[in-house]
């Protein structure tokens, strides 16, 4: 049929499902329009009188039952200010091979807010330009956003030589850091750690006399283990943050939650008359699953902005015990009474922790659910990861984990998060070793995506993640401006894989769970023709592309890797097994091909070939541990071969 036939069909439909609004019938074969707008009130959801998005949601559930025919939900422009999140279970799902599309009204870009505008700033003090506005109280968000822009919480460097770390915080003597104990509230402060891996958060609990009292069980947690807060494997920037007095760089905000003000101090030429401040009072936004017997099914998403969110979680005395890449410590745990001295490397009371890791949620959640889709979409200004696919139960609104099947995420742009851009997979055990065959995530598509300017706060983040997860393609993305690794692929260090790993019984990590016979879920993916730049910008132990674990039949080719800050290319983690890299590019790198090897973990039998690279510098070498590594061209001068130039042309988001 010619394009323009089936404009006409689709005009005439969308007039007719308009003109008959509540009384369409829902077995009709001709598509059926709802139509929202932010300000919505029509009980017919027509375009002349259109309904709010929750009104929406409920004529979607009247029509849905015997679809014929897709249902398009039309968003009109403007700021849809969700009072709680979006859910979306198989009530909500498009039937008999139908799907509900909730997308743009032509032209319009509608912004699914979790946030309330600040207004009516006046200047509080006009000497270091710091305004205030009445934002009411009940709310104690992490984030704020600012012209679209996240500003940066109230902070100033500390220097590590000036603190002495014991089991219950800090103590100091330092005249510099004498201001610290007259803040005049120093129990909404926290302590912002960045070491080579992790990055830290643990809220402290007063401050007195050169005694800096934190909170427990957060600062336990931060202080055992790997990369911690006390003794970092790289001493990254330590901040404290969240005060007023701390208000001195201009893009630095502070809330006083007991009179409910909210300061800011502008950046050059914003003008807070006309500034649209964002504050956020949700944690997440759409949440989309259901359950193993009955998922969320065949819901499409397009031309949608996501925005303004803040998980709160590391405000409480949890804190953020980071691990890597949004996986924590959470709850209460046994640990050595001189753990600041025995355990800084790790020991057995911390392998305790491990198989029960916690994962940050995301903005938007898909779990328990089939034939999702998210196309040309922005995922902008949230407080966390953009999206969450299959995550552990722990991470999802509906309380139901993993289970994600056939998911696309296509031609979306990811930016001025919080936190990574997609995570996909779980960490605890049923993401390694399902108990119902139904929880595997599989038949994943991340393509086409611009992601920039993530992990804002929470550095370790990744602009893509998959743990645990089968076949799963991560393909012509653009990615850059990431403070750490830009792709992970896999999770667990080996341990869960068959066998173990002998490294992680000598640590004692089997007295806590299995040591596995069988397969994980990892296996199958496609990591290929992404364009990846300016990532590990301010970590280290990172990569353009970075792996864990065995995940046979995995391909990473074709992909483009430039300026990453003298960081690895490829760096294949520990346990990583089933790789094939072939075919990439590697521009102005360190060592572009990495293992972490040694004699009790299973790190080896990758296949890398026909790579170009501008730094011959690799440590990762043919005929070791069963490696493959043939076919490398080491190119001078910026003089790269017609097949490399190929590469690097074709990488990244494609063009039609």
């Amino acid at each position: 049929m010619s394009r323009t036939c089936l404009t006409a069909v689709a005009a005439l439909a969308t007039v007719t499902a308009t003109a008959l609004g509540q009384a369409t019938p829902a077995f009709a074969a001709r598509a059926v329009t709802i139509h929202a707008a932010p300000d919505g009130r029509g009980a017919d959801c027509s375009a002349a009188h259109p309904c709010s998005i929750g009104q929406a949601k409920t004529k979607v559930r009247a029509l849905n039952s015997r679809m014929r025919t897709d249902i398009v939900v039309q968003l009109a422009g403007g700021t849809y200010r969700l009072a709680a999140p979006l859910t979306f279970t198989r009530a909500d799902s498009g039937t008999n091979g139908h799907t509900v599309n909730w997308k743009a009204a032509p032209g319009a870009r509608p912004v699914i807010s979790g946030a309330r505008k600040a207004t009516g700033w006046t200047q509080q003090d006009p000497a270091k330009n710091i305004w205030k506005a009445r934002v009411g109280t009940g709310f104690d968000p992490r984030q704020l956003y600012v012209d679209g822009v996240q500003a940066t919480r109230a902070r100033t460097q500390l220097n590590r030589a000036d603190l002495t770390a014991d089991a219950n915080g800090y103590t100091f003597t330092s005249g510099a850091l004498k201001y610290l104990n007259s803040l005049a509230d120093p129990g909404r402060t926290e302590i912002d750690a960045l070491g080579s891996f992790t990055n830290r958060y643990s809220p402290v609990a007063g401050i007195s006399d050169g005694v800096i009292t934190m909170e427990q069980p957060a600062w336990n947690n931060n202080t055992f283990g790997y990369d911690t807060i006390t003794n970092p494997f790289r001493k990254g920037p330590l901040y404290i943050e969240n005060a007023y007095e701390f208000l001195d760089t201009a893009g630095e905000w502070y809330l006083n939650t007991r009179t409910g003000t909210l300061y800011y101090k502008p950046l050059a030429g914003q003008d807070m008359a006309t500034a649209d401040v964002e504050i956020p009072r949700l944690e997440s936004l759409l949440a989309i699953g259901g359950t193993y017997r009955a998922p969320a099914t065949r819901l499409a998403f397009s031309g949608l902005q996501f925005s303004h969110t803040s998980w709160l979680r590391p405000s409480t005395g949890q804190g953020y015990a980071d691990q890597q890449t949004g996986a924590f410590v959470d709850g209460s745990w046994d640990r050595p009474s001189d753990a600041l001295d025995s355990c800084q490397f790790g020991c057995r009371l911390f392998e305790a922790t491990r198989p029960h890791w916690r994962q940050m949620p995301a903005a938007v959640q898909v779990s328990a659910a089939s034939r999702i889709s998210f196309t040309g979409n922005r995922f902008s200004q949230l407080g966390q990861v953009g999206l969450g696919i299959g995550n552990d139960a722990n991470a999802h609104v509906t309380g139901v984990g993993l289970g994600a099947e056939n998911v696309s995420v296509t031609g979306n742009v990811f930016t001025q998060g919080a936190g990574g851009g997609v995570v996909v997979g779980g960490v605890q055990a049923d993401a390694h070793h399902p108990g119902d065959s139904r929880m595997v995530n599989r038949s994943i598509t991340i393509s086409d995506n611009v992601m920039r300017d993530l992990a804002l706060d929470y550095r370790d983040m990744t602009a893509v993640l998959v743990t645990y997860a089968t076949d799963v393609t991560v393909s012509h993305n653009e990615i850059s401006h990431l403070p750490y690794t830009g792709i992970a692929i896999g999770y667990g260090w080996g341990t869960n894989d068959p066998g173990g790993s002998q490294d992680y019984v000598n640590r004692g990590l089997y007295d806590f769970q299995p040591r596995y016979t069988t397969p994980t879920t990892l296996k199958n993916l496609k990591v290929t023709g992404n364009h990846l730049h300016d990532v590990m910008g301010q970590m280290d132990d990172g990569a353009c592309v970075y792996t864990l674990s065995d995940a046979p039949g995995t391909r990473i080719d074709r992909n483009y890797c430039a300026d990453n800050n003298g960081h690895y290319g490829i760096y294949h983690d520990e346990g990583s097994r089933g790789y094939t890299d072939s075919n990439n590019v590697f521009r102005n790198t360190g060592h572009w091909a990495h293992e972490n090897h040694n004699a009790t973990n299973n790190t080896g039998a990758l296949t890398v070939t026909d790579n170009w690279t501008s730094d011959g510098a690799i440590s990762l070498y043919d005929g070791e541990r069963g490696n493959v590594v043939t076919g490398t061209v080491v190119v001078g001068d910026g003089n790269w071969p017609t097949g490399a130039r190929r590469v690097m042309e074709d990488a990244g988001v494609r063009r039609e």
